[in-house]
């Protein structure tokens, strides 16, 4: 009797307890679900999903299958095959994954099997961070105190490749890989294997990370540790990042920790409410306030494309399209610009980042942009509206991460801003003193 793993959000050998719990008694057979929504995804989310599993299937010799199916019946038709009466898998706290966990664990129960949890996406799995009273934590800074107090366990050892049981797939990923390019195109290659992704997390401890603190805000600096990415895929597990920080000394790590502590706030705040991937949590301004889509369609189309005329939301707007990716303080500028210079819903913004973010992660995004449009918990005041102008200058200021997205920068080519952002920084003020007052009266 083989025992299996589930693949989720874990599609790694280093750290992944999952896969260690299915290899406890024997080779394990492996399975990942292409359901049906992974084909609504944007292609170039696809196009990496489908190399990042090809890079683990290389790494096993082949042995892990793919299946196109819902994850209910791909997972039990393995189980199935290879007799597998216990399945393991990390535990997922989104909507989305609780659902298929829990369509998963029904058609097993069903068939006399056992899906097994183990570990999480998370160092602490949300839900376990509490106040003393048991209720939940709304403010970061309690939270990220009450998260480092709890503590984590340390990183897993790496599983055999060689011990898994070969899967069948029918799922030609290298051409999955083609269709999605061809659809969605990235201007820049992104590392999809396990180890690159950890050589280069190593090399960013060692040469990068001590200058996190002081530079992690300049979009023209490479200071980041571009983690994002094999994040939202698996690739690395965080208890691997907070092993290697919890070794340093200085405000660095700290720093770089409570931007670790922030994911697992927003993943806890989505767990405990889910209506928070489309709801604002807390209203601001009254709903008159938004402009409607036919209002702002030609600000919308401007802001998507990267030529509002205000170049540091250019840039990142322009960085976006094609890779990615946006660096984190031009993220909240390019934010704030739409809900509170255009006026449009956030939620606008959020399903336009989904489309096109490849570091897409469901509670960070949704509940990000609940914190610039001071929504969210312990999100930013909604009267807090980041000056572009100001803000390029500060934190780019040779204009150096402008000019590489912005071509036609300072031509005639470019053009004038589509706003005045005094103005409408001056509106979105007075709508939400008038919020205030109807909250009030």
């Amino acid at each position: 009797m083989t025992e299996m793993w589930w693949i989720r959000r874990d599609a790694r050998l280093a750290d992944n307890p999952a896969l260690l719990g299915a290899q406890e008694h024997g080779p394990a057979a492996a399975v990942f679900a292409w359901t049906p929504p992974i084909d609504q995804w944007s292609g170039r989310r696809r196009a990496h999903l489908a190399r990042v599993l090809s890079s683990l299937r290389e790494a096993t010799g082949g042995a892990v299958g793919i299946r196109r199916d819902r994850a209910d019946n791909a997972v039990l038709a393995v189980a199935r095959e290879h007799d597998s009466r216990v399945v393991w898998a990390s535990r997922e706290y989104s909507p989305a994954g609780i659902r298929a966990q829990e369509a998963v664990q029904r058609a097993l129960a069903d068939d006399g099997r056992e899906l097994r949890f183990v570990g999480s996406p998370y160092a602490v799995a949300p839900g376990r961070v509490v106040k003393n009273d048991g209720d939940e934590y709304r403010v970061f800074t309690p939270f990220s105190r009450a998260w480092r107090e709890h503590g984590w366990r340390a990183p897993a050892h790496a599983a055999d490749p060689d011990y898994l049981a070969a899967v069948d797939s029918d799922v030609d990923l290298e051409a999955e890989a083609a269709r999605g390019d061809s659809e969605d195109p990235l201007a820049e290659p992104v590392e999809a294997r396990e180890a690159g992704v950890l050589d280069a997390w190593h090399e960013f401890v060692e040469n990068g990370l001590g200058a996190y603190a002081a530079e992690r805000d300049r979009p023209d600096l490479e200071s980041t540790s571009r983690l994002s990415v094999p994040l939202a895929f698996g690739q690395i597990h965080s208890r691997t990042v907070l092993a290697a920080t919890g070794a340093i000394r200085g405000d660095a790590a700290r720093k770089f920790e409570s931007e670790v502590a922030w994911r697992e706030f927003h993943a806890d705040v989505l767990f405990r409410h889910p209506r928070a991937q489309r709801e604002s949590l807390t209203p601001v301004i009254p709903e008159d306030a938004w402009a409607r889509d036919d209002e702002s369609a030609d600000a919308w189309a401007a802001w998507r494309d990267g030529r509002t005329g205000y170049p540091l939301v250019d840039a990142g707007m322009r960085e976006l399209a094609a890779t990615g990716t946006m660096h984190n303080r031009v993220r909240m500028v390019v934010a704030s610009f739409l809900v509170k210079d255009l006026h449009v819903p956030w939620q606008r913004g959020a399903d336009h980042f989904r489309r096109a973010l490849l570091d897409y992660d469901h509670a960070q995004n949704q509940l990000n942009w609940q914190w610039v449009a001071g929504t969210g918990r312990d999100a930013a005041p909604y009267f807090r509206i980041f000056n572009p102008e100001s803000q390029a200058a500060k934190f780019d200021p040779e204009r150096r991460y402008v000019r590489r997205w912005i071509s036609e920068l300072d031509t005639p080519d470019y053009p004038s801003p589509i706003v005045d952002h005094a103005t409408e920084r001056a509106a979105s003020l007075a709508d939400f003193q008038r919020g205030k007052a109807l909250r009030a009266g």
